[in-house]
């Protein structure tokens, strides 16, 4: 995944956008995320550690929690199909260490795909040329699919 172009999302948008929906101003896009792969079962993204520090320097835990919530409400997504949505209900995180430059990526593999629910186990590490970057951070998400 690491070192991954981001996915051509033009199509994904518009669908979003014929929906009423629109990645413009959003979180997303401010904090720099970039969807590298999206399916039911698996999502993983990166985004670039500067712009998204503490006063200290390192990455923010919310930069972290944000983006691992992303990855994992993109797999919902798409799980929960044409005409529903997914939000999620449930974010807990652990920070194992922290990064000072470069990008981090997350990768979301679903724990449970339900008609109304969806879990996710989600990994966010620095980004390393052999995709075994160091883990800053692990997630759980659980979405309502309505």
């Amino acid at each position: 995944m690491t070192n991954t172009p981001p996915l051509d999302m033009a199509t994904y948008i518009e669908q979003m956008e014929a929906a009423g929906h629109s990645f413009s101003g959003t979180l997303i896009e401010r904090m720099g995320i970039e969807l590298t792969s999206v399916s039911p079962d698996y999502c993983g993204a990166r985004m670039p550690v500067a712009g998204n520090t503490q006063p200290y320097g390192l990455l923010h835990g919310g930069a972290s929690a944000t983006l691992a919530e992303t990855v994992g409400s993109f797999a919902a997504a798409t799980h929960a199909g044409p005409g529903r949505i997914a939000v999620g209900i449930e974010l807990n995180a652990t920070h194992h260490r922290s990064a000072r430059e470069g990008w981090v990526v997350a990768e979301a593999r679903a724990l449970h795909l339900g008609r109304t629910l969806a879990t996710y186990e989600i990994s966010v590490r620095t980004e390393a040329d052999d995709g075994e970057g160091s883990l800053l951070c692990t997630a759980r998400l659980t979405c309502l699919i309505r």
